[in-house]
């Protein structure tokens, strides 16, 4: 049997509709992270920095400054 969890404040919390009884023993397994040295998460890693030069809401409002949409508030 297997369930996907996630950790929240230290505890990892299942899905609601899996009730496990109390005392059960369990194994936590993580997923294969790729290395740092990984050429993708380099390039990743190049892209992803700050933009200071573009506008603070350009995540938000993208639309109009590529093809001048209405703003989002």
């Amino acid at each position: 049997m297997s369930f996907t969890g996630k950790i929240r404040n230290g505890v990892v919390v299942l899905p609601p509709e899996v009730k496990l009884p109390e005392g059960t023993e369990v194994r936590v397994e993580t997923p294969d992270l790729p290395p740092e040295n990984d050429p993708f998460v380099q390039a990743a890693l190049r892209v992803a920095r700050p933009r200071p030069h573009w506008p603070r809401d350009y995540a938000l409002n993208h639309g109009h400054y590529v093809s001048r949409e209405p703003r989002k508030s």
